[in-house]
């Protein structure tokens, strides 16, 4: 098994190998794994089912012991694919809090941040896509 990262890998059915790949990916491909879900009315508004998460999105945990929790996203860590939400915390042995780290596939995002131009682009992207395949069908 070779030790560095390829984009030419295909797939592999043994988790040691899918870990690896990703582990090892760089940034540029590790920010495609720091993707959430959107919401139902997102995902009308919108029309795409999950978005790259960034800071300042409100997000919702959809799974483990903080399931249901609701705050806005304070950082994104590409090397270790975490989030960090806001007023999520956990109390290290030395009584100290630090933040969570939670994983983007447990996250679900309630309220996107659209300033950014390049999130703007995204989205116009696949409402386009929308029309057109709309305006085949027909």
């Amino acid at each position: 098994m070779k030790k560095e990262w390829s984009s030419n890998w295909i797939s592999s059915k043994q988790p040691r190998k899918q870990r690896k790949y990703r582990h090892n990916a760089p940034l540029h491909v590790k920010q495609k794994f720091i993707s959430a879900h959107l919401s139902e009315v997102l995902r009308k508004r919108f029309g795409k089912r999950s978005l790259s998460l960034r800071k300042g999105d409100e997000v919702k945990v959809m799974n483990g012991t903080d399931k249901g929790f609701k705050g806005k996203v304070e950082r994104v860590n590409l090397k270790n694919t975490k989030i960090y939400i806001e007023g999520l915390n956990t109390k290290k042995v030395d009584g100290s809090e630090v933040m969570k780290a939670i994983d983007p596939s447990n996250l679900m995002i309630i309220e996107a941040k659209i300033e950014d131009k390049k999130r703007q682009m995204i989205i116009e992207r696949s409402r386009t896509a929308k029309t057109k395949t709309a305006k085949k069908g027909e």
